[in-house]
């Protein structure tokens, strides 16, 4: 799925050159795919925390390929901006029951939440690799080809539908013969939902999104000025900037294992700052470990922001799933267009240095957020069972530290 996000910015230096885009207009397609993602996804979790949706991941796969197929058959740029909104929709709906799937199959681990980013963050890496090797050879006509890893993603989720559904119809007489209330996991009281500390988490992942938007949009374009180099220099940036999310991923559910969440989201921002300032002061070749660096800072608190923020909210877990994986990293593309603007009025370098500051607000943010309590994963069951409803989790699944 994720990499459909990573495409609509791999397309931009092709959309610049076949087109004759300004900077301004190329963010605008960023912007297009992450405005319906952006207000679309909280309205998807809230729906997942009413019902159980996992017949839309494959559905909403589909969506995202078709919509950044469609974007490259058409010299009309509002054709393209409704296509890029429309794959922005299937990201939206993906993500919040994505979520709730994996967390359910985690058990609350870290490490477990932190492979299930690393296949987003694969899926980002593979996407400027993907559309050079489409593209590069044949133009946007080919675009068309870019939907077939949605069909593959589709076809990989069906068995999950048919496992899940077999788990739901084998929980039923089981639950029937519950011994009673005091048995039953259901029935003990939920920690209390820290609205508070969850808006202040929310904007550190919106600070997040900004810079990475930011960069993924044009340090294509950025390291292709910097090195001198053709197209393969900038699909090279966006390859390293997108695998070092892969391993950044991996990293903070590990270290999360060592240090407390918050403490580790707390020193990677810090890191941020020092290598989004050294991506832009960095002569020639040089330029790449800061891209390495930058993703690997903003990427490990990735996967651990899932869990706070579902920690934060433990009543509503699809909603809390819907803002930090969906909408406080879609938002970023909100602010695209106005880098956009600011390179077309100075240069690229210039509208790139107050990236410099968002990681620095994401620490500041972090800095007083409170470690939440380990709860016990005993995630209530929608009643009543539904063809599409999970089986209600024991007593014995509790969140491992």
């Amino acid at each position: 799925m994720d990499v459909y996000q990573g495409a609509v910015a791999a397309l931009v230096p092709f959309f610049l050159a076949e087109r004759a885009y300004g900077y301004a207009a190329a963010s605008g397609i960023v912007l297009a795919a992450s405005l319906v993602s952006s207000v679309a996804q909280p309205l998807f979790g809230a729906l997942t925390d009413r019902w159980p949706m996992p017949w839309i991941l494959p559905l909403s796969t589909v969506l995202a390929g078709a919509g950044v197929a469609l974007s490259g058959l058409t010299g009309s740029y509002a054709l393209t901006l409704a296509f890029v909104a429309v794959s922005g929709a299937g990201v939206a709906a993906y993500h919040p029951e994505s979520a709730r799937v994996a967390r359910l199959a985690a058990r609350g681990s870290h490490s477990a939440m932190g492979w299930f980013s690393v296949g987003g963050n694969l899926g980002f890496a593979a996407a400027p690799l993907l559309v050079a090797a489409v593209v590069a050879a044949g133009g946007l006509r080919l675009s068309p080809l870019l939907a077939l890893p949605a069909l593959a993603g589709a076809a990989l989720c069906l068995p999950v539908l048919r496992r899940l559904r077999e788990a739901a119809e084998g929980a039923g007489p089981a639950k029937a013969q519950d011994p009673g209330p005091a048995e039953d996991p259901d029935a003990r009281a939920a920690p209390a939902d820290d609205v508070r500390s969850f808006l202040r988490l929310s904007l550190a992942v919106v600070c997040r999104s900004i810079v990475f938007t930011g960069l993924s949009t044009f340090a294509a374009l950025y390291v292709r000025q910097r090195v001198g180099g053709g197209t393969a220099a900038g699909t090279a940036a966006l390859f390293v900037l997108y695998l070092g999310g892969a391993v950044g991923s991996v990293l903070g559910g590990s270290l999360a294992g060592r240090w407390d969440r918050v403490t580790v989201a707390r020193r990677s921002y810090l890191l941020s700052v020092a290598a989004v300032a050294g991506l832009l002061l960095a002569p020639g070749p040089l330029v790449y470990p800061f891209v390495a660096l930058a993703s690997l800072g903003l990427y490990v608190p990735f996967s651990l922001q899932v869990t706070l923020g579902q920690d934060y909210l433990p009543s509503r877990v699809g909603t809390a799933g819907g803002v930090t994986l969906g909408l406080t990293v879609s938002i970023g593309g909100l602010a695209s267009p106005l880098v956009g603007a600011l390179a077309d009025a100075t240069s690229l370098r210039t509208a790139l240095v107050p990236l410099v500051a968002m990681p620095a607000l994401s620490w500041l943010a972090f800095r007083t957020l409170p470690e939440p309590a380990v709860p016990a994963l005993g995630l209530p069951s929608p009643a009543p069972a539904g063809p599409f409803q999970e089986p209600p989790l024991g007593p014995e699944l509790t969140r491992p530290r």
